[in-house]
């Protein structure tokens, strides 16, 4: 009779389990099921990682095992070609993203069957990291061309990570499953469920009735409250974005700079921290994170909280009172909507007439017009280097920019130089300067705190959140 033990030793594992029935293979898989109670599964009705950052923590796209044609095929899909047209060409903002991020970018070429040449038309000691981002995501061709081009391919994406896609529904939920010829290993988990559950209580309180395994998106007020149940816990901290303000410069009462600066010097960032985040978030060093390392301007901080700074700036302004209109989202972001409220105050305190609106999706928030002065958004480092999101947000081909938000003509002649450098003391400088305008000369940008994200969990699931939105379930994060 043949144990288990010899009977793994007689065959190779794919040929053991043709051996035997498929009900037999299904009953076999013990693997959990689990479900994850989520604010907001995405924005665009797709699931489309190039054109925004969603709650899932799956990879569509890895080289590994992918055609190396694939990478022609990729960019193409990118940046975009003369005569692509129809449902098969990028959307603008996938293009633009794709520009911004690889600004030097001219070609790749195939060398032979695991090797390519990356052509670049300037020098960029930052590529390495550029790669790693979401950006250079490889779309796998004949998957594209099954499904008919950007916009179906995406509702129903094909890749090589550990989970695919097994159904998706718009605003409901998102279902994966394991595929187990994954590179990294045989993913531990046999099912994921993500399930759409925008209120908090509903998300905390379906965990506790067990129908959830995970609760994303929990406020500091109520890690205590969920942490009194010795069956869960709370896990997670600051993550790799910041809260910020973005300011339209372009609004009659923002144009003056005098303004936004007093604007920026009184807002109690602590104040802010201690109250809506229990002192469980940071206040950055500007637009800047730790692991920039090198990059890190040192000696550089956001503007001083200083109520009299602020009065003083407005009456060289000459501001008048006039109402300065703030959209908000309800909290899209967690503790956005109180944020908002406690900043509204700050600035009321300071003189200022800052007027609260709240809108239902992106595009209204984002709509050019008299009523644009400023929104609260949130800016993510995707790699060590300020390039990571510096250009693409503030520089010519920025969003901002792009938007008809803000225009610096030194900042941007700046950008290409931050770029292409390859002198990093030289970089440094550059960034320096980029500081000291977008946050105090001509601010753009706001910074109120670094971002702080924390997920309720069943306490006996051994998991650890990343430094990021994402949720990574490969083998080596569970059971861990």
């Amino acid at each position: 009779m043949l144990r288990r033990r010899t009977l793994l030793a007689a065959a190779p594992i794919g040929a053991a389990a043709a051996t035997l029935p498929r009900f037999a293979i299904a009953q076999a898989d013990q693997r959990p099921i689990i479900t994850i109670a989520v604010q907001k599964i995405g924005n665009n009705g797709t699931l489309d990682i190039l054109r925004e950052a969603s709650n899932v923590g799956t990879r569509w796209y890895n080289l590994y095992k992918e055609p190396l044609v694939a990478f022609t095929f990729s960019a193409e899909r990118m940046f975009g070609r003369p005569g692509l047209t129809g449902p098969s060409a990028p959307p603008p903002e996938v293009m633009a993203g794709a520009r911004g991020t690889f600004p030097g970018f001219e070609k790749v070429e195939i060398l032979g069957p695991h090797r390519l040449r990356w052509v670049n038309r300037t020098g960029d000691v930052t590529l390495e990291g550029r790669l790693s981002h979401r950006a250079g995501s490889i779309i796998p061709g004949e998957a594209f061309a099954r499904a008919g081009g950007w916009a179906p391919f995406f509702q129903m994406p094909i890749g090589t990570g550990p989970y695919r896609v097994a159904e998706w529904r718009i605003d409901s939920r998102l279902v994966l499953e394991a595929f187990d010829d994954y590179w990294g290993g045989r993913p531990p988990i046999r099912q994921i469920r993500f399930l759409e559950v925008p209120e908090l209580s509903s998300r905390i309180n379906g965990m506790f009735a067990g129908e959830y395994d995970f609760a994303c998106d929990i406020t500091p007020d109520q890690i205590t409250t969920i942490e009194r149940d010795p069956r869960f816990e709370v896990v997670g901290g600051v993550i790799m974005n910041h809260r910020v303000t973005h300011f339209d410069t372009t609004h009659p009462v923002l144009e003056n700079p005098l303004v936004r600066r007093a604007m920026t010097h009184a807002v109690d960032r602590k104040a802010i921290v201690d109250s809506l985040w229990a002192g469980r978030t940071e206040i950055p060093a500007g637009l800047q994170f730790p692991f920039f390392e090198g990059m890190l301007a040192q000696g550089w901080s956001v503007p001083r909280f200083d109520v009299a700074e602020a009065r003083r700036l407005l009456r060289e302004a000459n501001y008048r009172g006039d109402a300065i209109p703030y959209r908000m989202l309800n909290n899209y972001y967690t503790n956005q909507t109180a944020t908002g409220q406690v900043m509204v105050e700050m600035w009321r305190a300071a003189g200022l007439n800052v007027q609260l609106q709240m809108v239902e999706n992106w595009g209204q928030v984002q709509a050019a017009g008299p009523g644009r002065g400023m929104f609260e958004h949130s800016v993510t480092s995707f790699f060590n280097d300020p390039v990571s999101f510096v250009p693409t947000t503030y520089g010519p081909r920025g969003s901002l920019s792009r938007n008809g938000m803000w225009k610096n003509a030194e900042f941007h002649a700046l950008v290409p130089q931050l770029e292409s450098g390859t002198d990093r003391a030289r970089r440094g400088a550059i960034w320096a300067r980029m500081l000291q305008i977008m946050e105090r000369e001509d601010p753009v940008v706001n910074v109120i705190h670094q971002t702080a994200n924390f997920t309720a969990k069943r306490r006996n699931i051994a998991w650890r959140p990343a430094k990021s939105f994402v949720m990574d379930f490969r083998r080596q994060n569970w059971g861990a």
